[in-house]
């Protein structure tokens, strides 16, 4: 008898021991950032679909922009050419979710972009000089588009650095590193301000 009762308390002591590691297990969790971590990682990918989804909007531009600028006389081969490569360029590359956490993949798609945006100011400086190239309907239309997609691109890129700097900040710091790392999480990559042009919208100017 007294062999059963032993053997009932300790399965008694079991369960409570059970449930208090439970108990403190639950606002651990909570404390150390494991559904933060998840919080500010789906905020970094919502804003990286941002910044792909603008900087496909320009690219969608470009050939029209190409069309109409290889319609005035004279104009730049050089200039166009330039355009033309750094276009081809973006769209060969594979770009998709894991791009951000790939610092390779994100410096390549950077300076991709960067070197768009260095040939596109070129090409809209190069016009100024072709008064009936500004005069069409068609060019001045694509100009007003190119500046605002570049100033959406401006913004995106901004909030994504915003995004994943939070995000590494709660990977980072004790005791939400904690959670980071249950959740198997690290430190990401984020835009730079060095490379030329990725930070600056051609300029648009009309006279």
């Amino acid at each position: 008898m007294m062999l059963i009762a032993a053997g009932k308390r300790t399965k008694i002591q079991n369960w409570v021991l059970g449930l208090a590691v439970l108990l403190w297990f639950i606002p651990t969790m909570t404390s150390c950032g494991y559904n933060d971590v998840i919080d500010r990682d789906e905020g970094v990918k919502a804003s990286w679909a941002e910044v792909e989804n603008q900087y496909q909007r320009r690219a969608e531009l470009v050939p029209n922009l190409v069309s109409v600028v290889q319609g005035a006389a004279n104009f730049e081969k050089s200039t166009l050419q330039n355009v033309v490569e750094a276009r081809a360029k973006v769209g060969s590359m594979q770009v998709d979710s894991t791009t951000i956490d790939n610092p390779e993949k994100l410096k390549k798609f950077e300076q991709a972009q960067g070197q768009l945006s260095g040939a596109l100011s070129r090409l809209l400086v190069v016009s100024e000089q072709y008064p009936e190239l500004k005069a069409t309907a068609a060019f001045r239309d694509l100009q007003v588009q190119l500046e605002g997609t570049e100033n959406r691109i401006a913004v995106a890129r901004r909030r994504f650095i915003e995004a994943v700097a939070e995000y590494n900040m709660t990977v980072l710091r004790f005791p939400s590193s904690i959670g980071a790392s249950m959740r198997g999480k690290k430190e990401r990559p984020t835009f730079t301000t060095t490379v030329p042009g990725a930070d600056k919208a051609p300029e648009v100017k009309f006279k």
